[in-house]
């Protein structure tokens, strides 16, 4: 671990060199680009350089103890320092090695949700109209952004599926805990003999990505276009206004049509598209990820069924990580940072033994 950390150090001290230089500064976009290294190592560096302080401060007293002229008073003095000192390095020791954790790349990123009824008829679109409701409260617990991408409703007052963007600072970091099957375990409003039904409804959280992190090229996306349609495949629309991408090495579809505008639909196909794409590269070098670690959290992997709502019992569960928390109602009002953080801590223990291996 120390010899990473005097790594990161001389690193720091390069990259405070180069932002100093003129030539890079005449560079933006370099210049931003070092900032954010910079940045990123500066809080790392300067525990490390803390931990280093009581370290020789722990060695001096201790070199002072082996002065037999030392007065008794004195000599107490550097005892208690010294227990001081010893009971600090251990917190200091834990800090630096959970700031080593390599930091997903993606954590600063906006995301795209998809979230989409599955088993379970009308009530899992009900269900997945609640799980939308959750989200936008958390998002506007956090003052972040909401932008509805494409909707699909299912006539009943709930979802067939949902697509929405989320702008904020470091919302990937938290809501990629979010992408799996969620289950609800509830008498419907339809059901007449109070019989309690399970449903399900799924959640994709994809990083929202740029033109340099996914380069399509225009021949490997087919692009057709057609009229939009309403409940019960009625055509709401004259003109062919909605847009279908297939991504031909891939095979992944995107359809929009919740714009008037061809262009409009087509830009936002394109968004999720790139999404959609990226996610597929990650799912692809998260397998070896998985196979090394016993808790999957964090990993995208949307078929695996994470968590249950059950109300009868007014508690939601989380199977990755078997927390159950016992507030469902606040909990679908977006009070969800209880279970993000033992998400996050459990994540973050996994990392920290694949470290210490």
């Amino acid at each position: 671990m120390i010899e990473k950390l005097d790594f990161l150090v001389q690193k720091h001290q390069d990259l405070v060199k180069q932002i100093a230089d003129p030539a890079v500064i005449a560079n933006n976009k370099e210049w931003q680009k070092l900032m954010r290294e910079h940045s990123a190592l500066e809080p790392i560096v300067e525990k490390y350089q803390e931990y280093k302080s009581l370290k020789e401060s722990l060695d001096e007293n201790k070199e002072m103890l082996t002065d037999k002229s030392l007065e008794d008073d004195f000599r107490d003095m550097v005892k208690e320092e010294i227990k001081e000192i010893e009971e600090q390095l251990p917190k200091l020791e834990q800090d630096i090695r959970t700031m080593l954790i390599p930091k997903d790349p993606n954590d600063d990123k906006n995301v795209i949700v998809e979230i989409r009824a599955g088993a379970g008829g009308d009530e899992a679109g009900l269900f997945a109209g609640d799980l939308f409701r959750m989200y936008t409260r958390y998002v506007e617990r956090n003052r972040w952004k909401i932008e509805l991408m494409s909707v699909s409703d299912n006539g009943v007052g709930g979802y067939k599926e949902i697509i929405f963007l989320i702008k904020g600072k470091g919302v990937y970091s938290r809501m990629k805990y979010e992408s799996g099957t969620h289950r609800v375990q509830r008498v419907p409003a339809t059901e007449s003999a109070g019989r309690i039904h399970t449903s399900i409804a799924t959640v994709a959280v994809l990083p929202e990505v740029d033109d340099v992190e996914v380069n399509i090229q225009a021949n490997d996306v087919r692009c057709d276009v057609y009229r939009s349609s309403g409940n019960g495949g009625q055509s709401v629309n004259t003109t062919d206004s909605a847009v279908r991408l297939t991504h031909i090495p891939t095979g992944i579809v995107v359809a929009m049509q919740d714009e008037k505008s061809q262009l409009k639909n087509k830009a936002k196909a394109m968004r999720i598209l790139k999404a959609r794409i990226y996610e597929k590269q990650l799912d692809e070098q998260n397998k070896e990820i998985a196979a090394q670690r016993k808790i999957q959290v964090g990993t995208g992997d949307r078929s695996a069924k994470i968590r249950t709502y059950n109300f009868p019992q007014g508690r939601v569960s989380d199977h990755r990580i078997t927390m159950t928390i016992h507030k469902l109602e606040a909990f679908l009002d977006g009070d969800i940072n209880e279970m993000l953080d033992a998400l996050i801590t459990s994540d973050n223990a996994e990392k920290l033994k694949q470290i210490n291996k």
